[in-house]
């Protein structure tokens, strides 16, 4: 029998903040909307309810794995259709949940691959921090000990401030990436493709979908037999994609229903 695994990015793939939803018509035209994350008492991702039964329906037939750069804190909130993940792949890939627990060998294993392979964090925690009084600069955050992202007023960056931190962070081996407010440094080792690799290892699967958005789902898309990605984000803002990626035009919390209406027909297509 032929065992599928989804492996998709959630923010801005799957789930949607209110600033980020993107609904193109009239507001008594659109689709109704299930909250999926509460955060401090409040409202704070959503998908469609038509996403909301699609994903119900793929959780039926294949092996759903959230595959997200959110800390395992940052992702606990969420509450997605369906029955809990078995597998999730946390901090870009960083910590392995094996049915919402902390699977700490892998993450001994990430650790050993990060200090042997790129500059420390603290190197690049400096670099990012000497912006801190700048007013386009609201924040500078370290997730989980590995890797570092600021919120920023991204209409106020300065020019060239953007390439000249990739720049500088590409030979001390880290990836530089933008997702709305937020910049991110990672360490160029710490791949939501390794994580993804390491569920298909314990769960045996024959193929796998993906869908991601940004600079930081690239490798993750590249490690699957059929993938997606929505026309918003740093891949559709650069072009990007390949022979088995299906770029959508639809942006917003529909490119999230979109993707998974074609993974469902997919699915139900190959068998």
């Amino acid at each position: 029998m032929t065992r599928t695994l989804i492996a998709s990015d959630l923010d801005r793939t799957l789930i949607y903040s209110a600033t980020a939803l993107a609904l193109p018509m009239p507001d008594e035209q659109a689709p109704r909307l299930l909250c999926v994350e509460v955060h401090q008492g409040r409202p704070l991702s959503y998908v469609t309810e038509r996403a909301a039964d699609l994903l119900t329906r793929l959780t039926a037939s294949a092996a759903f794995v959230p595959v997200t750069t959110r800390t395992r804190e940052q992702y606990r909130r969420v509450r997605l259709p369906g029955p809990p993940p078995a597998y999730a792949v946390c901090a870009n890939g960083g910590h392995l949940l094996v049915h919402g627990r902390t699977d700490h060998a892998w993450h001994d294993q990430v650790r050993a691959r990060l200090s042997a392979s790129c500059a420390p964090l603290a190197e690049i925690l400096d670099r990012v921090v000497r912006d801190a009084a700048a007013p386009w600069l609201h924040t500078v955050r370290v997730a989980e000990d590995l890797f570092v992202y600021a919120v920023v007023d991204r209409a106020a960056l300065p020019d060239g401030w953007l390439a000249e931190l990739t720049d500088w962070a590409a030979p001390l081996g880290w990836t530089v990436s933008a997702q709305g407010r937020k910049v991110y440094a990672v360490p160029a080792p710490l791949t939501k493709s390794a994580g993804l690799a390491e569920v298909v290892r314990r769960t045996g699967a024959d193929r796998v979908l993906a869908a991601g958005d940004s600079l930081l789902d690239a490798d993750l898309l590249l490690a699957a037999d059929k993938a997606w990605r929505p026309g918003h984000g740093e891949l559709a803002a650069t072009g990007w994609t390949a022979a088995h990626v299906t770029a959508l035009d639809t942006v917003g919390v529909l490119a999230g229903e979109g993707i998974l209406r074609r993974m469902a027909a997919w699915v139900e297509e190959v068998g």
